[in-house]
């Protein structure tokens, strides 16, 4: 089932990303969900995918400095939504179609993310994964919880963005050619399509069967690419 990147978000529509409308519209269209999450300044899980709160709302500053109530109500892009906790998101999805969790994390975990969705996931029955780019993320969730399926975000990393231009030399070989796979053990990768094929996921998913996705599918070339390598799309912007 192909995976509606952050909800099936529209602008033009009004459904922002990581917003109930973009997972309600995805639900209401089949699709599976991935969602980005993080720590509130109390410990709660947030749907939210930067660290700064400047680009989908008028408010400043970094989005852990603040209480799930001060976020809960923040408006996203001047619509009705507000930052949603992920048990408004389990709620909204309720078992309907797959999510993906992704635990965004600026560098190693303590493990209290981890914690706190483990603790969110405890009493739901839907189908629902754990994804990370940070491999102590993923031996926290290995840990923690060894049943909940969980997987690697990863890419070539070789542009400099944001998330990425703190990595060394070492760092950016270690996560392109996932040598993190013993201790991470991960059930799924995750690999930025442009980058695809690459070794490292092509080799483990042809030779371990280790399902590969393909993130973010924008464009039909980018569809073309996942459908090379066998790749389930995580999409948007697009009708897969």
């Amino acid at each position: 089932m192909p995976v509606a990147h952050r909800g099936l978000h529209n602008v033009l529509a009004g459904r922002i990303e990581n917003t109930l409308s973009a997972v309600r519209a995805a639900v209401d269209a089949g699709f599976a969900i991935e969602i980005d999450v993080q720590l509130s300044a109390d410990g709660k899980v947030m749907v939210f995918h930067d660290s700064m709160l400047e680009r989908l709302t008028s408010e400043t500053g970094r989005m852990d400095a603040r209480t799930s109530d001060e976020l809960t109500g923040i408006r996203v892009s001047a619509t009705t939504d507000t930052i949603p906790l992920l048990t408004e998101v389990l709620a909204a999805i309720d078992g309907k179609v797959p999510l993906y969790i992704e635990l965004k994390h600026e560098g190693p975990t303590d493990w209290g993310l981890e914690r706190a969705v483990i603790a969110d996931l405890k009493d739901y029955g839907g189908p629902v994964a754990a994804m990370s780019f940070e491999p102590t993320s993923i031996v926290a969730l290995r840990r923690l919880a060894p049943d909940l399926p969980r997987g690697i975000v990863a890419e070539a990393f070789t542009s400099d963005t944001a998330e990425i231009s703190g990595l060394g030399a070492w760092e950016r070989f270690y996560c392109r050619h996932l040598l993190h796979f013993f201790s991470t053990l991960p059930h799924f990768i995750a690999y930025r399509v442009q980058d695809l094929p690459a070794p490292a996921p092509v080799m483990l998913n042809t030779i371990l069967a280790i399902p590969l996705l393909a993130w973010t599918v924008r464009t039909k070339a980018d569809v073309e690419r996942a459908k090379l390598t066998g790749a389930q799309m995580i999409f948007e912007g697009l009708t897969p």
